[in-house]
């Protein structure tokens, strides 16, 4: 739950996080109102309206800078946005005004958590056992997450000794000696070639909690990253007469979702074509099925079902939000390894009928760059921090014009100027982009140009959000469509993060 107030002491000459003075004295009047907007902050928080909440814990902070537990309110706020980066913020303010608010120590670690910085977060919870030493949900905390990175760390050497040694394909060894046991009761590939019979088929067999034999797996994981190494950075799409493309945003790993959205729009195929914009997986604790049933697609119309890279389909964030640990769990670590490779090779963008750009994440630090500079990327690799890949991974909108520090911790900010220059540059329409949930399932933003779309409804069982898709057709014209989510299996989301981490990001 939210934080309560903390007592503070009386004068402050400058802010916590060092941007703007401070009042030199706070009067009663000031401490109550700032106490009544973090009670409104609270309820719109526990009505998961997280947006309105900040805003408010931010109103409160105006009143009465000097008090951590505003701060680390909307630090609590921050992360169920996912801006990581703004909570890290918001958890420093906090523990600069009060060095043993331990619950602010908390929000960091979590943030530094969720952005892969495991070292940092180990950091926090042993800053806060030296605080606390007799807080044992600390202690616990801690032990769970210094093992965490002694088993990364551990499993990063053995990695690299491996590679040294043999590749994906020599691990994996010749397909044709993998047995299809008798009691296996899925589709088969019959000489390694998926037909709409297979796919079909496949779709209903994951739907049923069973899983795809490994040996057709692997066939289709190594078709794909074939494919995927051989197409440009930036795909050029157009929609022929007679036919339509729908474009979705994240899916995050809900299986149940995605095949209620080819219920209600038509399975893939030549007319009926499909583009999938990044974030298939982690989070849900189906993706296993939901990138399997998306790649199967792929080898069976290829001109039909498209892929843009998402910030999920990277190492990091896979061993935070649940993929690793599905896929290790479901099949074997070399099957997550080919997984990594076939991200690393996956095309990070998508041009419709060369006007509508649809990028995961958004634009970027610096003006002029063009698509010709973008096709020029070399994205064979994981994303890293900065520059343009990782821009077009982590990138958000914001409303005033230019730019600013991303809330996320990674990438830019961009306002509708920013947008509007790039579009024309490039002779753009729009661009489409998802990367972030929308209460509505879309948002039309910057004078129409900046569109983002998110497919994942009630995002983690928790968000209570709607989701969208978006029809176009040869004309260019878009229709918007809604939905909410449809039950699934009792397997909660998380489920394959593990203790640690589905215990802090929920």
């Amino acid at each position: 739950m939210a934080d309560q107030s903390h007592s503070d002491d009386e004068t402050l000459s400058t802010s916590s996080n060092g941007s703007s003075p401070l009042p030199l004295e706070i009067t009663a009047e000031d401490k109550a109102k700032a106490e009544a907007a973090k009670e409104r902050a609270n309820k719109l928080f526990a009505a998961k309206q997280y947006t309105e909440a900040i805003d408010l814990y931010t109103e409160a902070i105006s009143y009465d800078p000097k008090n951590p537990a505003y701060y680390s309110n909307r630090a609590f706020a921050y992360i169920r946005s996912e801006f990581y980066g703004a909570a890290i913020q918001d958890a420093e303010s906090a523990i600069s005004l009060d060095p043993k608010y331990i619950k602010a120590y908390y929000r960091r670690a979590v943030g530094h958590m969720a952005m892969g910085k495991l070292k940092d977060a180990v950091k926090d919870f042993r800053a806060v056992v030296k605080v606390a030493p007799r807080d044992a949900d600390a202690r616990v905390k801690l032990s769970e997450c210094e093992k965490e990175l002694k088993r990364r760390e551990f499993e990063k050497a053995i990695s690299f000794d491996e590679k040294q040694v043999k590749s994906v394909k020599e691990l994996v060894g010749d397909l044709d000696n993998i047995v299809v046991e008798a009691s296996y009761d899925g589709p088969h590939l019959v000489n390694g070639v998926v037909t709409q019979e297979f796919a079909e088929a496949a779709l209903k067999h994951m739907e049923a909690q069973k899983k795809i034999h490994k040996k057709y797996v692997y066939q289709i994981l190594f078709a794909i990253k074939d494919m995927f190494e051989k197409l440009p950075t930036i795909v050029d799409i157009e929609v022929p007469k007679g036919s339509k493309i729908t474009v979705c945003g994240d899916i995050h790993g809900q299986y149940y979702d995605l095949l209620n959205i080819f219920k209600m729009n038509g399975l893939p195929s030549p007319t009926n074509m499909y583009l999938f914009n990044g974030d298939f997986v982690d989070r849900g604790s189906f993706s296993i099925e939901c990138i399997m049933a998306l790649l199967t697609f792929k080898l069976l119309y290829p001109s039909a079902l498209f892929m843009s890279r998402g910030n999920h389909e990277t190492d990091d964030m896979n061993k935070v939000y649940g993929f690793e640990g599905e896929v290790k769990a479901k099949y074997s670590d070399v099957t997550f390894r080919l997984f990594s490779e076939i991200f690393n090779a996956c095309p990070l963008g998508n041009l419709i009928g060369g006007k509508i750009l649809v990028i995961h994440g958004g634009l970027f630090s610096r003006d002029g760059v063009t698509l010709d500079e973008i096709r020029a990327i070399d994205r064979f690799k994981q994303p890293g921090n900065e520059g343009l890949m990782c821009e077009l991974l982590w990138s958000d909108p914001q409303k005033p014009e230019g730019r600013s520090r991303s809330k996320r911790g990674v990438g830019t900010q961009f306002g509708p100027d920013v947008t509007e220059a790039f579009c024309k540059l490039n002779g753009l329409d729009c661009i489409i982009r998802s990367h972030e949930v929308c209460q509505a399932g879309y948002e039309i933003a910057h004078n129409g140009k900046c569109i983002t779309i998110f497919s994942a409804p009630n995002y983690c069982d928790s968000v209570g959000n709607k989701a969208a898709y978006i029809e176009i057709g040869p004309d260019l014209e878009r229709k918007y469509h809604t939905f909410t989510a449809v039950p699934h299996p009792n397997v909660r989301a998380m489920h394959y993060a593990g203790n640690l981490f589905s215990g802090m990001m929920m």
